[in-house]
């Protein structure tokens, strides 16, 4: 108690004695780094309107840090802006432009270095190699920034936001365009991401490995170079998120690579070239996602296991499974097919045989691609109808004994 009441003293000591140091036209300082120079902690520093060419700039104060109208920092492609090594403080009101490009070292507009409790919202990235780029950092709140570049390859440019080694981050409603990853975790744990735009990135819109029980809610994933990637990670939480246009000869909305005991539920994958691409995963949930339009809705690899699939919903897809093994060591359970020709005579929703996704032309392509050119043959489906008839080369196991007999209500539900 009395320890409490020492630092809820200081605390209100702190408040009392804050000031405000004015940078700009009419203001304290004219420069930036004169501002930080005068401020101490708990210090409100106020950037007025103007274009700042002041080079890298090294914040260690626990301090405030606002801009006022256009604030400019220009790195004037040469530097890094602001390293920030301090717990503590925020900034907020800038716009950010032209750091400096380098192949070995991640210069940012804002680099964060071993520090916590930081609030970095409401700022604009213009054309920075990497945007905003945290480092064995926790309890930062990143919220509401616009991150875009018109860089031309991905040798110019970096990921808009960037972590590594860190935990107890959030990332809320921020916009990210043009970069290489719109958003990069690396040995980030317990953080949260959610309705966030990430759109026309180079690479990958969301892109983690080593990242275990982080939650990704309510995320729009647009029209990215290859989609969305996640790696080598256990506990993720994937729900209302939207993975919309990813589309090319290696892109996907979703792709999981040795994931394992995670929930991904209530998403969207729409008119994607695969909605999700699963290799060496285990023991994930997939529920009430609603798949529409992909080419492939699932490619489901022989090399996972245990994972289940129940109460999603497949429509228009070029194809809803498919599968490069006969072993047959997930389950697929009550989902909605539009392919589905079955009958419910006890009238209970439920339909009264099978359906098998996987099919036989679905399977000839996979292994031999030029098969594509026998597309909507009358061969093909005289093939499909023996093949689900009697199977001989699809996996027999590979079916849905429950399907139901209308698609699930699965609005989006982006909270």
């Amino acid at each position: 108690m009395r320890l409490f009441f020492i630092w809820g003293y200081f605390a209100l000591t702190v408040i009392a004695h804050a000031k405000t140091i004015v940078v700009g036209a009419g203001g304290t300082v004219t420069k930036i780094r004169e501002g930080i120079a005068l401020a101490s902690a708990g210090d409100t520093v106020l950037i007025r309107a103007g274009l700042y060419r002041e080079g890298n700039i090294l914040i260690k104060k626990s301090i405030v840090i606002r801009g006022e109208g256009q604030a400019v920092i220009d790195g004037d492609h040469k530097y890094e802006l602001f390293t920030v090594h301090a717990p503590g403080g925020s900034i907020s009101g800038l716009t950010f432009q032209n750091t400096g490009i380098a192949s070995i070292e991640d210069l940012a507009a804002i680099k964060v270095l071993e520090s916590t409790n930081l609030h970095l919202y409401r700022n604009t990235f213009i054309n920075c190699f990497f945007g905003i780029y945290l480092a064995n950092s926790s309890h930062i709140l990143i919220e509401e920034n616009q991150l875009t570049s018109d860089a031309a390859a991905e040798h110019q440019i970096g990921n808009g936001i960037h972590l590594w080694k860190c935990h107890h981050a959030t990332l809320r409603s921020n916009r990210v365009h043009g970069h290489r990853d719109g958003i990069y975790f690396e040995f980030v744990t317990q953080s949260l991401v959610t309705e966030n735009h990430s759109e026309g990135n180079m690479r990958y819109g969301l892109h983690f490995m080593f990242s275990h029980d982080d939650t990704y809610h309510g995320n729009t994933f647009l029209n990215n170079g290859a989609g969305v990637a996640v790696m080598y990670t256990k506990g993720v939480t994937m729900t209302h998120n939207r993975f919309v246009h990813n589309w090319g000869s290696s892109a996907y909305g979703l792709l999981l690579k040795d994931i394992r005991d995670s929930d991904i539920s209530h998403n969207e994958f729409i008119e994607n070239s695969i909605g999700i691409f699963m290799e060496g995963s285990s023991r994930n949930q997939f529920y009430q996602n609603e798949f529409r339009a992909n080419g492939y809705a699932i490619r489901l690899q022989a090399s996972c296991d245990e994972n289940r699939f129940r109460q999603n919903n497949f429509r228009q897809n070029t194809f809803d499974i498919i599968t490069n093994g006969s072993l047959v060591l997930n389950s697929i359970e009550s989902n909605y097919w539009d392919r589905y020709e079955g009958y419910d005579l006890t009238r209970d929703g439920v339909g009264d045989i099978p359906y098998r996704p996987v099919s036989l032309y679905g399977t000839l392509i996979d292994r031999m691609p030029t098969a594509v050119l026998l597309w909507r043959s009358f061969l093909v489906l005289l093939l499909d109808k023996a093949e689900r008839a009697a199977p001989a080369i699809t996996p027999e196991n590979l079916k849905d004994t429950t399907p139901a007999m209308k698609p699930y209500d699965l609005p989006p539900k982006h909270q």
